[in-house]
């Protein structure tokens, strides 16, 4: 297997790690803004003159988390389709040197 192909799959490889750093880096909330949110949370309920509960606020973290999660999910998806995909054309060009 020439330097090339190598070259190729170690290409591949890094791809998909910038795809899940990137898709990591886009969730919605991360961590250290809950403190944040939570505090805009309760202050809204104030405004509202409506009693800000923690069961509430689970619940909205909850749904948001579901939202995030798909975002990763798609991005784990297609960065392993791409590795795939570039280690079925390595395993290619092996065989074609080879046979």
């Amino acid at each position: 297997m020439d330097n090339q192909d190598y070259n190729k799959a170690e290409k591949a490889v890094d791809n998909t790690e910038n795809a899940l750093r990137d898709t990591a880096s886009d969730a919605k909330w991360k961590v250290s803004d809950l403190a944040d949110k939570a505090r805009d949370y309760i202050k809204e309920k104030r405004d509202n003159d409506q009693e800000a509960t923690q069961e509430d606020w689970l619940d909205r973290v909850k749904a948001n988390a579901s939202d995030t999660w798909e975002d990763i999910k798609d991005g784990a998806s297609d960065a392993w389709e791409k590795t795939k995909d570039a280690a079925e054309d390595v395993k290619a060009e092996w065989n074609k040197k080879t046979n």
